[in-house]
């Protein structure tokens, strides 16, 4: 006989979010990602190097030195640092380069640079593997003509401020960098490019995960151009802003284009999502006992406007009498930074649902991102409840005040909540769900 779930009570609200997260991270695995889609054309190639950058970088290319036996023959990788300092000895058959994001820094551009050097040193006859997720865009910089790092962090710095979308903020890397936007496959043509990409943008658009470097780029420099003045920052690098006038004008060679020969013998596979993870959430909700009310991908939008609509649902659905019963969402909201606080887009909507949720009963809020980390923070997200602004009040501290300068993070970390996994080796947007019991 089946055994049957466990009664789904309040008190434990904390024990059935960290099971659900275990499942969102279980199902964004790299490793099992890329295992699973492994081709077996490649089984018997011998002419085999990889490249690659992003959060999920290392455990990917990890598994891809286990699945080739020997044969890899060599290849750069940009990781995460912190993933790096656990590794007990180096990769035996590649090298790994410590790269920073959301920022790039100069050991982005250092990586950067020797995947550079991998993809044009491969030739007829070679297979190249790139390995791509969240975070490459950052992790991949390497500037184009006149442009200095200072620059690229400059005008990423100011749209991401800005609140701009990461559409919008890959299109001018495209047009301001050397790899991004089909670069790569450029370099490495005549060689074969398998690309194996782990998603973090709503939609899976391959040209926009880690700014598309072996993806045909349906953007302009005039569409770049266009984003720093939608969202008035045209100022923040001046240097930038001229070389997009200057790609305008035609004075610099656009991004590759659908149909371009460079993408002739690509091949890009997508081997994990957003929508992969919030299914596997919703499975394991349904074996706990959880009626999934909704399950809602590709969420995008303002973090506290998203965190409060799911809290007014959560207390619309407990008003009904719903329970117990879950709300599932995932995908990858935005902050406009009005404040000089500290938190993370997961923070921010968890605040805000928190605020939605004063004084509820038996309903329990959460958001996090699959990275393990929620903006310049320590945290993944948070957990709320209709008792964290009352804890709040207690302690004399204003909730809404801390939405308001964006300072979640310190609200968090002194009222309690915040949810801590460290960085995951993995990157396929946030989750948020609201629990109503």
């Amino acid at each position: 006989m089946p055994t049957e779930p466990a009664p789904l009570r309040f008190e434990d609200h904390e024990q059935h979010i960290h099971a659900l997260i275990r499942a969102a991270m279980q199902a964004a695995d790299p490793a099992r990602a890329l295992r699973e889609h492994w081709p077996g054309t490649l089984a018997g190639a011998q002419r085999l190097t990889v490249i690659g950058a992003g959060k999920a970088a290392l455990e990917m290319a990890l598994e891809l030195e286990r699945l080739c036996e020997g044969r890899l023959q060599g290849g750069a990788v940009a990781v995460v640092p912190e993933r790096l300092e656990r590794l007990t000895g180096q990769p035996a058959s590649f090298d790994a380069y410590p790269a920073s994001h959301p920022l790039p820094d100069a050991r982005s551009v250092r990586a950067a640079q020797a995947i550079a050097d991998v993809a044009r040193a491969a030739g007829e006859g070679d297979d190249l593997i790139v390995l791509l997720s969240g975070g490459g865009s950052a992790m991949l910089t390497l500037p184009a003509g006149d442009l200095t790092l200072d620059d690229l962090r400059a005008v990423t710095e100011a749209l991401q401020l800005a609140g701009a979308p990461i559409e919008s903020l890959n299109a001018v890397r495209k047009h301001c960098e050397q790899l991004k936007g089909g670069g790569l496959a450029r370099l490495a043509a005549p060689a074969r490019v398998w690309a194996f990409i782990l998603s973090d943008v709503v939609g899976d658009p391959l040209d926009v995960i880690a700014s598309g470097p072996t993806a045909p780029d349906p953007t302009t420099y005039a569409d770049a151009l266009d984003v720093l003045a939608r969202y008035g920052v045209r100022d923040a690098a001046p240097a930038v802003t001229r070389h997009l006038e200057a790609g305008v004008r035609g004075e610099h060679p656009e991004t590759a284009k659908p149909g371009a020969d460079a993408f002739a013998r690509v091949t890009n596979t997508l081997i994990g999502s957003n929508v992969m993870a919030i299914e596997a959430v919703r499975q394991q909700a349904e074996a706990a006992g959880w009626r999934v009310e909704a399950v809602e991908t590709g969420v995008e939008g303002e973090a506290r406007q998203v965190g409060a609509r799911l809290a007014e649902r959560a207390r619309q659905l407990a008003a009904q009498g719903g329970g117990p019963a879950i709300l599932i969402l995932g995908g990858e909201t935005t902050v406009t930074v009005r404040g000089d606080g500290r938190g993370g887009r997961n923070q921010e909507l968890a605040l805000a649902a928190a605020l939605a949720l004063d004084g509820a009963a038996g309903i329990a809020v959460t958001s996090f991102a699959t990275d393990g980390v929620d903006g310049p923070t320590d945290a993944a997200g948070a957990i709320v409840t209709g008792e964290t602004v009352r804890r709040a009040r207690e302690m004399g501290l204003d909730a809404r005040n801390f939405l308001q300068r964006n300072d979640s993070y310190t609200f968090f970390e002194r009222v309690g909540g915040l949810i801590r996994l460290g960085p995951t080796g993995t990157n396929v947007n946030d989750v948020a769900l609201a629990l109503v019991y």
